[in-house]
């Protein structure tokens, strides 16, 4: 009974934080803007399964990409174990998802297997980022922060995974003491569980009640720190690659107020109510968190700061100051600094600072080629590309600020309704005196 009152108190009080983070992090959601209907869910559905689950996209960097797989799938696997030891811990049950016979023998023994091929994989991870210089690890935007918050989060999993095999262990040598059967099959901590064969009872019994204590605890800690970290996308990835916008990713999204105007001029007589004809656009484009979706929020919220975005940005590779990594973890960032004024004394608050400019300058914007490289890569299907493009068009509709090719451009546009410096009356002189044989 005391340990269950004391499982209790130490659940609520993480469901507790857990909520309140979770609120925290939708009221930032509601300072947000409408981004597309959620539809052909059939679609989204395929998608998740094909890129979040299979981790198809990871698997363009075959090996890393294969250890890091067998943790996603670890955790998922793992996950039904940890669901027992809270119905146990409250209840005061031992197993209790043993009623499923053969299937609970299949996930125990899974469980088992990738605790150990997660372990593994978590050390190589680690080596990696402590004794290789992996030059998508690096950037400007990648300050010391980000790297403890990475190794604190790996050193997180791998005592989880640790804590997760002592357990195993320990109950596979009580079993012998007791002599009762073993519930669910245990291939690795049963082969382990030989080197305690010289502990009594009561120590196995004691180490035990340690590792359990200690992995259930470890889970709950790593929840609640992990909104904190670049780790959210624990959470996240999976309902991001979902929500993932289904046009092609060389078709940018049109400003849904430009696009009422230019039909109003173009058919007048069109079925278009004049309130919503001559309603007022609060700002054109992206300068500050409050003009972004919710779902480059979203997408900002489920960055994982991997770099392989950054790593193919054609820009980034020739020496430009773009880095499709920093856009996210800026933007982020930014509603994290500002969110909680915007929250307290609504949308109009100002901290006389912006996303674009403070964060973002406008040489990262304009060094985009709008290529996609960086949405192709992005193993969870964020749309770099769509930001940058909103920031831009605050620069040129609002300010009028773009560089000078461009400029010129916009006025060759105006003046001659074509990009190229040529009156309208000239632009058939290159096929004067052309002779076209028909036969």
């Amino acid at each position: 009974m005391v340990k269950q009152l004391a499982f209790a108190i130490t659940l609520l009080a993480t469901i507790g934080i857990f909520s309140l983070t979770v609120y925290r992090i939708i009221s930032f959601f509601r300072l947000t803007k409408p981004a597309f209907p959620i539809s052909h869910i059939g679609k989204r559905l395929w998608i998740m399964i094909e890129v979040a689950i299979g981790q198809t996209k990871i698997f363009r960097r075959p090996v890393i990409g294969f250890f890091h797989a067998l943790v996603f799938w670890g955790f998922c696997v793992i996950a039904f174990g940890s669901i027992e030891m809270v119905i146990d811990g409250l209840f005061g049950t031992e197993r209790c998802l043993k009623i499923a016979g053969p299937v609970y023998d299949l996930i125990t023994a899974s469980g088992d297997i990738f605790g150990l091929l997660v372990g593994v994989s978590i050390i190589i991870f680690l080596i990696r980022r402590l004794f290789f210089h992996i030059e998508r690890f690096e950037g400007v935007e990648m300050k010391s922060i980000s790297h403890m918050d990475a190794n604190l989060a790996l050193s997180m999993i791998l005592l989880l995974m640790i804590s997760l095999l002592g357990m195993n262990m320990t109950y596979c040598s009580g079993i012998v003491f007791s002599g009762e059967q073993t519930d669910g099959v245990y291939p690795v901590s049963s082969y382990f569980a030989g080197f305690i064969s010289g502990f009594s009872a009561s120590q196995v019994t004691l180490f035990h009640e340690i590792f359990w204590w200690s992995h259930i605890l470890l889970i709950f800690i790593f929840a609640n720190i992990l909104p904190y970290s670049k780790h959210f996308h624990v959470f996240m990835s999976i309902p991001n690659v979902f929500l993932s916008r289904l046009d092609p990713l060389g078709k940018m999204p049109n400003m849904e107020s430009i696009t009422r105007e230019v039909k109003l001029m173009l058919y007048p007589d069109s079925i278009v109510s004049t309130t919503s004809a001559c309603a007022s656009v609060e700002r054109f484009g992206i300068m500050d968190v409050e003009d972004i979706s919710w779902k480059n929020y979203f997408d900002s919220l489920a960055c994982t700061e991997c770099g392989r975005c950054t790593s193919v940005c054609p820009a980034h590779i020739t020496g430009k100051l773009l880095s499709p990594r920093k856009i996210m973890m800026n933007l982020r960032a930014r509603m994290k600094e500002k969110g909680p004024g915007m929250v307290k004394n609504g949308k109009g608050f100002t901290d006389h600072k912006s996303l674009l400019r403070d964060y973002i300058s406008e040489e990262e914007l304009w060094a985009c080629t709008t290529c996609n490289a960086c949405a192709e890569e992005c193993p969870i299907n964020i749309n770099h590309p769509v930001v940058i493009l909103d920031m831009r068009r605050y620069l040129v509709m609002e300010q009028a600020s773009a560089p000078g090719g461009i400029k010129t451009v916009f006025s060759n546009i105006e003046n001659n309704g074509a990009p190229w410096q040529f009156s309208t009356d000239d632009r058939l002189l290159w096929a004067q005196n052309i002779e076209i044989n028909v036969n």
